[in-house]
């Protein structure tokens, strides 16, 4: 992939020198400074504009960490182009830094070449001691191989807002409007949206609508008659080939709530979702909160039990039951996950999985929990795991999950990441008309011979029959006690525990035939060295795989979407690769579970640092497993 900052020139051409294919551009500040929203506005505006993209929100682990310290920057990276994007970017070639803090923390990131905007009137003597430094970074030689651009936001901001009467602290609030104005010059981007867009957001505050719009067209001003030599130029990158077709941006958590709904809608079925807030996962709660008009239920429980409980009753009285969580509240559901799956009732639960252990790493990302989704409940509890690749991805995974829960009567495991949850990219909206409906059927008279009820006889997939609660005549005993495998009767005898045991594995088991069967990502069926993943490691696994194989080496890339029970043709496709990689962000989990399936030799690459993987880490490393 063709980059922009190619050299210490790169960033110095304009519209006549030919564009880059792809530019990654980060945007770092304090926490009260707005960098999310100027990094979801000004993704707004290249999805507009018909550029790939690809995005990495960065928030800081502390609800509000003290102004200007290390801890307390949050970043927003964008990766965009007019070729296909599979990662939010290594490095950034251009970093928007708002005050020291985001510079410290961010500028060992920057390519070699890159270019720094950074605002001088935050770089006072009180800041500059918060982020660690004993002069200033622009007065010491350090930034000598970046191309820096540093003056005043600040005062061309209160200069820009002036006419509009706000306080000195109100009117600084505009610096994230004035630096996107910038940005939107410097890429070339139409400001209407974002104007239309202020105009909404303070619609009952019209001064401040002008305020941040007189900030925003003032910073592209200032793109446009500043008589800068050197850095600042405008340059414009040409909108990607793509299908024709109704595109939006979607971030995993939108894109999850709306397959919920459409995996609900094709069952047939009223959605309840049942939820405690808890970062990453609290997103879906709100998205699933605006689709009433869908048949959605939203209900914010007192703690994850009770979430977890409510939506199991939900199932129970005939609805689709959906909860959520992340790892430490995945923990507390633990106990009720072996309910619904004694009791055989369909539910999903998403994990929105982030650094553990405990309160870990809040607000960064993991691949931690896969032992905990396949292996972690008491007693024999097999239970379907899926896991989405990428924020796109999330909306056929949940409708694979609705599905699989349905059709089998089991819950069923969802696995994204901080990192899916909140990155955005483009989605081509599809038909609803090519989903295969699977309308739940209901129990509606007695199944059994001589006008008996049999609650857990059992389907050939090895489902038993839903019972909504309350249907005339099929009244049952329900509960989280073992049970006679026919009646549902209170059963604990050793051969009844062992029948409904052998039972319950089975079905999970069988869901692999309903699966399809793993297909090589990109490369070939065997070979020296298949790259496997899972999760949000699809785009630095794919792009690393796909530099490798331009330089000739032997290597192909398998992307798994069911964790389990895996394809049923996947241990046969790994025995014909020389070597296996799993590159996970976790101590190895996956590896060993294809260890454990299938005794093939998998080597592990980890990362648990909070950050996903680079192409680089993983194109290095194949380049090693090849040597």
């Amino acid at each position: 992939m063709a980059t922009l900052a190619e050299g210490p020139d790169a960033l110095t051409g304009g519209k006549e020198t030919p564009a880059p294919e792809a530019v990654v551009v980060r945007f770092a500040g304090d926490s009260g400074d707005g960098m999310q929203l100027t990094g979801g506005q000004f993704t707004l505006s290249t999805a507009l504009a018909g550029n790939d993209l690809a995005t990495f929100p960065d928030f800081p682990a502390e609800i509000r960490a003290p102004q200007g310290t290390l801890f307390g920057v949050s970043a927003f990276q964008i990766n965009f182009g007019s070729t296909d994007i599979d990662t939010a970017g290594d490095q950034p070639d251009v970093l928007v830094a708002m005050n020291p803090a985001a510079l410290k923390t961010n500028v060992g990131a920057l390519k070699a070449g890159g270019l720094i905007i950074a605002d001088t009137g935050e770089f006072n003597k009180r800041n500059l001691e918060k982020a660690k430094y004993d002069v200033s970074p622009f007065d010491d030689g350090s930034l000598e191989k970046w191309q820096v651009l540093a003056f005043d936001i600040s005062a061309l901001t209160l200069e820009a807002v002036k006419p509009f009467g706000l306080g000195n602290k109100e009117a600084l609030r505009c610096k994230n409007m004035w630096t996107l104005g910038l940005a939107l010059w410097m890429f070339d981007r139409d400001r209407q949206p974002l104007i239309d867009w202020l105009n909404a957001k303070f619609a009952k505050n019209k001064v401040l609508a002008d305020a941040n719009i007189a900030a925003l067209n003032a910073g592209h001003a200032y793109g446009e008659t500043a008589e800068i030599a050197g850095p600042l130029k405008q340059y414009h990158i040409a909108p990607v080939e793509s299908e024709p077709g109704l595109y939006r941006t979607v971030t995993g958590a939108e894109a999850i709530s709306l397959g919920l709904v459409a995996g609900a809608q094709l069952a047939e079925l009223p959605l309840f979702f049942g939820g405690y807030p808890i970062t990453p996962a609290s997103a879906i709660l709100h998205n699933l909160a605006r689709l009433k008009e869908f048949g959605v239920t939203t209900f914010q429980a007192e703690d994850e039990i009770a979430a977890i409980a409510s939506a199991i009753g939900a199932s129970y009285a005939g609805q689709l039951g959906v909860t959520s969580s992340s790892g430490p509240g995945i923990a507390l559901k633990g106990e009720a996950m072996g309910l619904a799956i004694i009791t055989e009732l369909p539910l999903v639960i998403v994990n929105s999985q982030r650094g553990g252990p405990s309160t870990g790493l809040p607000t960064k990302t993991e691949q931690s929990d896969l032992y905990q989704a396949v292996y972690g409940r008491n007693g024999d509890a097999p239970m379907p795991v899926i896991a989405a690749r990428s924020a796109s991805d999330c909306f056929e995974c949940a409708i694979e999950a609705c599905r699989i829960a349905v059709e089998y009567m089991t819950p069923v495991m969802l696995l994204t990441d901080g990192y899916i949850a909140n990155a955005a990219e483009p989605w081509k909206v599809p038909d609803p008309a090519s989903f295969t409906p699977f309308p739940a059927k209901f129990l509606e008279e007695k199944n059994g011979p001589n006008g008996e009820l049999l609650p857990f006889a059992r389907d050939e997939k090895g489902a038993r029959p839903w019972i909504k609660a309350g249907t005339p005549g099929l009244m049952h005993r329900i509960g989280g006690i073992e049970k006679n495998p026919g009646t549902g009767n209170i059963d604990y005898s050793p051969a009844s525990h062992q029948l409904m045991t052998d039972a319950r594995r089975a079905k999970v088991d069988g869901v692999a035939n309903s699966i399809p069967q793993q297909e090589v990502t990109l490369g070939e069926a065997g070979g020296k060295l298949a790259v496997v993943g899972w999760g949000s490691t699809y785009g630095p696994i794919h792009q690393a795989v796909r530099r490798a194989r331009r330089k000739g080496l032997d290597v192909a890339h398998i992307h798994v979407r069911h964790i389990w029970p895996l394809p049923t043709n996947l241990g046969d496709l790994l025995k014909g690769y020389d070597k296996v990689l799993v590159p996970e962000m976790n101590t190895g989990q996956f590896k060993t579970v294809l260890r454990d399936q299938y005794l093939v030799d998998a080597k592990p690459l980890n990362k648990t640092s909070g950050q996903p993987f680079t192409i680089a880490e993983i194109e290095a490393a194949i380049e090693a497993a090849l040597a």
